[in-house]
């Protein structure tokens, strides 16, 4: 018997929904799945009768009611510890950077929309300034990660996927749409995350969801 159910946004694009998903998938939860497109003409009406936000990712657990994937995220490490580093130092690390990607990088967002249908195909004007400047911070962040805290793993902690590489997993998707060079290390720990099983399953859902509900607005991204 299902303990609740999860309501996500197109897989295809909603970057929100992945991060969600993947912190209730890691944690074990057994909710049933609802995916609602996005930018269709009832979107906003379909999610709002379930939300309480009008967003997606909304999750009921049990009697536990949650609509922001930060939040979902936490919940999730209530349940699953392992969400979060258990060095107390690595764990302050790793709950800034996740927060800093909650609330920030909108140039990365606003040029580079998450299109799981775009491989490796850079935007034909080339990259914004201010999409430049969040690459280079984001870049940093998971170098010093790694550097500081993931030498015995694949991940920006070590060999556990944790919250923070949910949070950033969507950007990782969306430089590998784009092609946007790294350095190194941040290229090294881009492979890994695409070869992480849940994100592979996520691209198979994506890639099987209607031709109906892609948006030419995302499409149509030179």
């Amino acid at each position: 018997m299902s303990e609740g159910r999860l309501v996500l946004g197109t897989k295809r694009y909603s970057s929100w929904s992945l991060r969600g998903w993947l912190s209730v998938r890691l944690a074990g939860l057994d909710v049933t799945e609802e995916v609602i497109p996005l930018r269709q003409t009832d979107s906003a009406t379909r999610i709002a009768a379930l939300s309480p936000s009008g967003k997606v990712p909304y999750l009921e657990h049990w009697n536990v009611r949650i609509w922001d994937s930060l939040a979902i995220g936490e919940y999730c490490a209530e349940i699953e510890p392992a969400l979060w580093p258990t060095d107390p130092v690595a764990r302050g690390f790793a709950r800034s950077v996740t927060a800093e990607m909650h609330a920030g990088f909108q140039g990365v967002r606003a040029a580079m929309p998450m299109n799981l249908g775009r491989e490796n195909r850079p935007l034909a004007a080339g990259t914004p300034e201010a999409a430049e400047k969040d690459i280079a911070r984001i870049d940093a962040l998971w170098t010093e990660a790694r550097d500081c805290f993931g030498d015995h793993g694949a991940y920006l902690f070590g060999p556990v996927f944790t919250n923070a590489d949910v949070a950033f997993a969507p950007v990782v998707v969306r430089f590998l749409s784009y092609g946007v060079a790294l350095s190194p290390k941040a290229t090294a720990y881009a492979k890994a995350v695409r070869a992480h099983p849940l994100i592979e399953e996520w691209y198979k859902a994506a890639a099987a969801e209607p031709a109906s509900w892609h948006v030419e607005a995302f499409e149509t991204i030179a």
